[in-house]
């Protein structure tokens, strides 16, 4: 099982958050206990998405449906 911050470092070091990995995030958080240090990571991944250093998976599926939906 992964941890938090491996998650966390392949998806700054990619500057890309996948839906699998999202995924996980979301298993870990919801399902394993955790200490400060793997906290403080998730929310160092917060702040890179929020930057534009890391892009998400989730939310160009979300743009390119709204897109698609806009021109129907």
């Amino acid at each position: 099982m992964l941890c938090i911050q491996d998650v966390v470092q392949q998806a700054i070091a990619t500057g890309y958050l996948t839906l699998e990995a999202e995924n996980q995030l979301r298993y870990i958080l919801q399902n394993s206990q955790y200490d400060a240090i793997e906290l403080n990571a998730f929310v160092n991944l917060q702040v890179a998405a929020m930057s534009g250093q890391v892009r998400q998976e989730s939310r160009e599926i979300l743009s390119s449906q709204s897109m698609a939906a806009s021109l129907n």
